[in-house]
Parts: structure tokens; C-alpha cells; sequence
């Protein structure tokens, strides 16, 4: 059977080496899944969840009860003080941008402390140039950069302390950069000290691809507010779309006079039957992220073991679903990629090539054979075409789909 799907002999048999070695990574990815789990379990039940609030609502969206408490429940489940899910977000990207122009007005300073965001958010900033970007309304922009994969804190502590920055951005992922993403640990620490100069300053952090890889969130150490996607880990491959933000309720509420319209806010927004669907994305949603960790880290040792570059190494602490494979050849990155769409359930046989995708400068190839166009829980992987040629592949819904979409896609390249 493996043959006839196109996986190699000398695949197969290092694929049964490494899973004999991986049996202590994977077992404390499933502690941290049970932890998770019953968090969400706990919230369910404290809110009641009943057949009830698989209702929907149209037009204004009035008195939706499953809408209201579903964000109840993520509230409960993320550790904020409120919560705004919503299918009207129509993207991780989105819900940031909505958050930024909530929270940010003319002559605000934003300041990111792990260098660029990523490459969506060029045009939202205005780092390149676009008439509806923060720039084009008068709100500024710097950036810290990262010194050896950590937080510069003598620049970070300079700059916060001068109390005219209004908010600071904190991206958990590395995005497209060759930088690590940052654990829970690092982003407690520097907000720690940032805290220690500046009290008022809001501090966001970008949550996308990190949630439920730790056993808290950004909330729990000290952050303001975070933002999310549930076509990403929250929404368990389940979610046909829809974000989230998260965070202080007078934040939140800011957020959502943004998406709607001042004074309207969380009271309206109809649901279109998706409820059911987002509250059981969140519940299968530990363990989907659990699978995908645990394809990341057989990815991980495989790649190792051939002679690749990955990023992070197998029994490295993680920080998200995000696994990286320097190829340092452009043909092998993309043979690779190719490999990912034709292990996939959808269009398998669709050949995913280099192109100029919108919101980024160099071309991007994307595989992605997902039941959710453009879902990250779902196993896929998508790279820029630029040296060093490195690999971003997330997702696995099981590990065993993941580990055979992986196995597939070495095939096509060894």
C-alpha cells in the first residue's frame, strides 16, 4: 500500500526507526493535549452548551444566544476578561488589522520588538506604501529586531520607557523570517520588564499558529490582548473560517466597534449556522494541535536524518505549529511542496507552482490540499522563493495523515 502511494521503501523503514525514537516527545505533547482538553471540556460545561446554541441568526444578528455565549467560552478557555469570535473576520490578517485601527489613533506610535510582522501586514502598517495603511493616517511605525533569537532588552526597555509609544506588537510565529518563534517563557519575560517602565503601554500579541502548543496562553503572562484565526489551532479544522481577539474587555470592545460600527459592537453580527461548527472546531482542537505538533516533530527527525536543516529540531520546546526545513535548493524546496499537495485528500493531483501572490514581495508556493482553503491545522506547506529556500510547512488533523503526507513528500525528493 505505501508503493502504491508512491512512498519509498527506505522511507517506510526510517519512518518506524525514528516513531521508536520520538515515543518521549510524543508523550509530553500529550500531557500538555490532556491539560488543554480539559480546559475546554470545563468551559462547556460552566456555560451549559446545548443543542440551543447551534442556532442562527441572520440579517442584524440580533439576541444570538449561541454566538454570545460561544465567545463566553472562549473567553473562559483563553483566560481573557472578553472575547470577540466572529465569521466576519475573514482571516488571521483581518482580525489584526481590525484590532490595530481600533486601538491606534493619528500620531500613535506602534512599535513591533521582534522585528517585521509578517508579510500580510506590510501594506496594513504602510511599509509599503498603501493609501489605506496606519501611515496614511498618521500613525508611526518602528521595529526592534531580535538579537540571537531573543529580545534586544536594552533597546526594548529604552524605548518603552519613554511612555510615547502606544501600543507594542508581539508575533509568537516567526512568519516568514528565519528567526525562532517565541515560547510563552520569552514573551512573559520581556513583558516582565517591560511592565517594570511602562504601565500603560498595550501590549498585543499576533497568537496566530500558538495556541494550545503550551498549556497557557499569552493572557496568563501578562499580555493585553491577542488575536487569532480559526482556520489555524482554535478552530480544529472544523471552522470554515472566522478570528478572534481576546484580551481586556475595553480593548475588546474597541475591536468590536471596529468590525461593526461605533455603538452596535458585539450586539449585532448574524451567524449563518456557523456556530456549531466553531464550538466544535474548539472542542476537537487540543488534540488536532497535538497532531499537528506531533507531525512537526517527525518531520523534524526525518529531515534531521536526511540532511536537511529543520527548524526547530525534533525535541526542541515549541512555541507553535510551525515547522521549517532549510532546503538550500530551490528545486528541492518545491518538489517538496509538491510532494505535501499530492499527499493531500484535495486536489491531489493538482501541482502547486511558484507565483506572485497578493500581500507578498517575492513569489510563494503554496501547497495545500484542504477541506478549508488556506487552513494552516490542515497539513501544508508553503515557502517564499528566496534564499536560503526554506520550507514552512503546520497542520496535520491527524498525525497520521500528517506522517504519510510527510513520508509522501520525501519520496519526491530523495
Amino acid at each position: 500500500m505505501y508503493k502504491e502511494f508512491g512512498i519509498k521503501d527506505e522511507v517506510v523503514n526510517l519512518a518506524e526507526k525514528i516513531e521508536h525514537e520520538l515515543t518521549y516527545v510524543f508523550d509530553a505533547v500529550n500531557k500538555r493535549c490532556e491539560i488543554n482538553t480539559l480546559k475546554v471540556l470545563k468551559a462547556f460545561n460552566k456555560y451549559n452548551i446545548s443543542d440551543m446554541h447551534f442556532g442562527t441568526t441572520t440579517g442584524y444578528g440580533y439576541g444570538d444566544v449561541g454566538r454570545d455565549t460561544t465567545e463566553k467560552v472562549f473567553t473562559e478557555v483563553l483566560g481573557a476578561e472578553d472575547c470577540i469570535v466572529r465569521s466576519q473576520f475573514i482571516s488571521g490578517t483581518h482580525a489584526l488589522t481590525v484590532a490595530l485601527f481600533a486601538f491606534l489613533r493619528p500620531n500613535d506610535t506602534m512599535l513591533s520588538i521582534c522585528g517585521k510582522p509578517y508579510d500580510t501586514l506590510d501594506e496594513v502598517i504602510g511599509i509599503v506604501d498603501n493609501k489605506s495603511s496606519l501611515k496614511s493616517y498618521g500613525i508611526k511605525y518602528e521595529q526592534i529586531d531580535l538579537i540571537d533569537n531573543d529580545f534586544d532588552y536594552e533597546a526594548i526597555l529604552n524605548r518603552a520607557s519613554r511612555h510615547d509609544v502606544k501600543l507594542i506588537e508581539i508575533q509568537r510565529s516567526r512568519g516568514y523570517a528565519t528567526r525562532k518563534s517565541l515560547t510563552i517563557d520569552k514573551i512573559e519575560k520581556v513583558i516582565k520588564a517591560i511592565r517594570a517602565v511602562n504601565d500603560d503601554v498595550i501590549i498585543m500579541v499576533d497568537n496566530c499558529y500558538g495556541e494550545f502548543v503550551d498549556d497557557k496562553e499569552p493572557l496568563a503572562v501578562g499580555a493585553d490582548v491577542m488575536v487569532g484565526s480559526l482556520i489555524k489551532n482554535l478552530g480544529g479544522g472544523i471552522a470554515p473560517n472566522g478570528a478572534y481577539i481576546a484580551g481586556r474587555a475595553d480593548l475588546v470592545e474597541l475591536a468590536a466597534e471596529r468590525l461593526t460600527a461605533p455603538g452596535l459592537g458585539k450586539e449585532v453580527g448574524p451567524t449563518l449556522g456557523i456556530n456549531k461548527y466553531i464550538l466544535q472546531g474548539l472542542f476537537m482542537a487540543p488534540s488536532v494541535v497535538a497532531s499537528s505538533l506531533k507531525t512537526s516533530i517527525f518531520t523534524s527527525k526525518m529531515m534531521e536524518e536526511l540532511g536537511f536543516k529543520p527548524v526547530p529540531r525534533f525535541d526542541e520546546k515549541r512555541a507553535d505549529i510551525v515547522q521549517t526545513i532549510e532546503f538550500g535548493d530551490r528545486e528541492k524546496l518545491i518538489k517538496y511542496c509538491q510532494g505535501i499537495q499530492m499527499g493531500s485528500p484535495i486536489d491531489s493531483n493538482s501541482i502547486p507552482e511558484p507565483w506572485d501572490m497578493p500581500g507578498y514581495t517575492d513569489q510563494v508556493i503554496m501547497a495545500a490540499g484542504a477541506f478549508t482553503q488556506g487552513s494552516s491545522i490542515e497539513l501544508s506547506c508553503d515557502a517564499p522563493i528566496r534564499p536560503p529556500y526554506i520550507a514552512f510547512q503546520q497542520g496535520g488533523l491527524t498525525y497520521e495523515y500528517g506522517k504519510l503526507g510527510v513520508m509522501k513528500a520525501i519520496s519526491q525528493i530523495i
